[in-house]
C-alpha cells in the first residue's frame, strides 16, 4: 500500500527556508514520478515540482531557482528545499507519487502541510 506524509510546514519570514519531508512507502519497486503541489486558500492547486526515477528534475516557473526537489533512497522520503520564499508561497503543500508498470497505474496523495510565510 502506497503511503505518503508531509511534514516540515509552519510559518516562516519572507526570504526564509524551509525543508518539506515526504516520507514514502509502498511504490518504489514500480516506475514512479515524485511530485509536490501546493494550494492556497480560495485558489486552484499549483504544481510546483517532479522528480523522475533516474534524478531527472522539473520545476514550475514560479519556483525556479528557489526551491529545489530531491529524493533520499535510504530513507525513502521526498524533500522540498525552499529558499527564498515569499508571501506568494503561502499554502497546504502536498506530495504525490505517480505510479505505473509493472504496478497498476495509479496517483497517491500526502495529506499536506501548511507552510505560511509572512512580508
Amino acid at each position: 500500500q502506497v503511503q505518503l506524509v508531509e511534514s516540515g510546514g509552519g510559518a516562516v519570514q519572507a526570504g526564509g527556508s524551509l525543508r518539506l519531508p515526504c516520507a514514502a512507502s509502498g511504490y518504489t519497486h514500480c516506475r514512479y514520478t515524485m511530485s509536490w503541489y501546493r494550494q492556497a486558500p480560495g485558489k486552484d492547486g499549483e504544481y510546483v515540482s517532479t522528480i523522475y526515477s533516474d534524478g531527472r528534475r522539473i520545476y514550475a516557473p514560479s519556483v525556479q531557482g528557489r526551491f529545489t526537489i530531491s529524493q533520499d533512497n535510504a530513507k525513502n522520503t521526498l524533500y522540498l528545499q525552499k529558499n527564498s520564499l515569499k508571501p506568494e508561497d503561502t499554502a497546504t503543500y502536498s506530495c504525490t507519487v505517480a505510479v505505473g508498470v509493472p504496478c497498476p497505474t495509479a496517483r497517491f496523495w500526502g495529506q499536506g502541510t501548511q507552510v505560511t510565510v509572512s512580508s
